[in-house]
């Protein structure tokens, strides 16, 4: 979990505000900025112009929107990640002999980050992104994540962000998710079905560190494609050995 600053910087916290909404907007004109923020319109085009000179925002007409500088970001740090170079070759196979989607998430801060996914020739297309992040309850990959951590920090995850609803089928009750968490992992693997995603169905693995950390792989597909009958499901078998050649490899660093 992410902690909170004992003597936040208030210019530091009004800048990153201004690109969270730029986000959240996907790109914004100084007026709109200024209705969704509690800052004058003259502090904001200040803050604007720091990112502009810098090369964190572009203007294009009277639109700022995010540059590409947080890309060359991103990518610096998932290079420097070990897993990502264990994961990336395995993930690119599990896509082309499932024919799905498949991602691999890991938890920062209480919450799941897309650090990698392939396609595979029949994958549907998602709203994920590489760097996306979202709630670990409401998929199969942040139930594989949650289910291999110790329960005080589930619970300290669940107090932090909650548990809100995604579809009518995410489960929003603590003890029923505590529960589910135990049959992921007594059967050894988490389902996602169409509780993230209307119409769509997923399995995912967790990965293990020698830490406490843990990161998961799935495979998602359709429902006319997934059978419910986890059991015997060929995409949990694919899955759970990926997820293991990934392990392994990771031990070996």
């Amino acid at each position: 979990m992410s902690q909170k600053a004992k003597h936040p910087v208030r210019t530091t916290e009004k800048t990153l505000s201004i690109i969270e909404e730029l986000k959240r907007q996907n790109g914004a004109r100084l007026t709109d900025l200024t209705d969704e923020l509690d800052m004058g319109k003259s502090a904001i085009h200040n803050h604007l112009s720091t990112l502009q000179e810098y090369g964190y925002v572009i203007q294009e007409s009277d639109e700022y929107r995010l540059s590409l500088k947080f890309l060359d970001l991103g990518g610096y740090t998932r290079s420097k990640m070990d897993l990502h170079k264990i994961s990336e070759p395995e993930v690119s196979k599990l896509a082309k002999r499932s024919g799905e989607l498949v991602n691999l998430l890991v938890e920062e801060n209480g919450k799941g980050v897309y650090l990698c996914r392939a396609k595979g020739e029949h994958a549907v297309d998602l709203d994920t992104y590489v760097g996306l992040s979202h709630h670990l309850h409401s998929s199969a990959l942040g139930k594989a994540i949650l289910a291999n951590l110790p329960e005080e920090r589930v619970l300290e995850i669940i107090d932090h962000h909650g548990l809100p609803e995604v579809t009518p089928q995410t489960i929003t009750d603590r003890d029923e998710l505590l529960d589910e968490l135990e049959r992921t992992r007594e059967r050894g693997f988490a389902v996602d079905d169409k509780e993230r995603i209307e119409g769509l169905r997923c399995v995912a693995a967790p990965i293990r560190f020698r830490s406490d950390k843990v990161a998961a792989v799935s495979i998602s597909a359709p429902k006319a494609r997934m059978t419910d009958e986890w059991e015997s499901n060929e995409y949990v078998t694919q899955v759970t050995k990926a997820a293991n050649v990934i392990e392994l490899n990771k031990y070996n660093v």
